[in-house]
């Protein structure tokens, strides 16, 4: 069952996200049915949320109209050497929370505008241990890949281990900003 409510680590960094949507629209990507694209637009963001996922895009509508929010949604495979399709520097700020394509990550530091922020959260190989989760290791990150394949970011902040909640989960978690030139 997918999640609601925004994740702690969207929560605690949203004061950053809603300073880093002055620079350019917000983007969740893998955005699912979308939990932090509305977190986000609640905040008063611009936001595009992209996902192969047509049904969950469809909800994502939705429950953005119920709520009087403005998304503005794209249907796309991150997943294939199109990329993101936004232009270089237009995000102020890129959602990603429990998605992971290594190859997307260069595609990810460009679509950032200079002082944009990226908050990425997702599982780490540790998740194997418990009986719950993703286990193909394309879709788990080992100790310090998250920092290392945004190197080129200057980190404002960075964890990782495990959740204390009632199922608990083996997290990276990244806030990072790109450099301005």
């Amino acid at each position: 069952m997918e999640r609601a409510d925004p994740s702690p680590w969207f929560v605690a960094h949203a004061a950053r996200l809603r300073e880093a949507s002055r620079l350019g629209v917000v983007c969740d990507l893998a955005c699912g049915r979308g939990r932090h694209a509305l977190a986000a637009a609640e905040l008063g963001a611009r936001v595009v949320a992209i996902d192969r996922s047509r049904d969950a895009l469809h909800e994502l509508g939705q429950r953005a109209r119920s709520r009087a929010l403005a998304i503005h949604r794209i249907r796309a495979d991150l997943e294939t050497a199109r990329g993101i399709p936004l232009r270089p520097g237009s995000c102020g700020a890129i959602l990603v929370f429990r998605f992971l394509f290594r190859p997307l990550a260069p595609a990810i530091v460009e679509c950032l505008a200079p002082g944009g922020l990226l908050l990425y959260e997702t599982f780490m190989i540790h998740q194997r241990d418990v009986p719950y989760g993703p286990r193909n290791p394309a879709f788990l990150l080992d100790p310090g890949e998250l920092r290392q394949l945004f190197g080129a970011l200057e980190v404002l902040s960075c964890s990782e281990g495990w959740t204390d909640a009632p199922r608990p989960e083996a997290l990276a978690r990244l806030a990072a900003r790109r450099p301005y030139p």
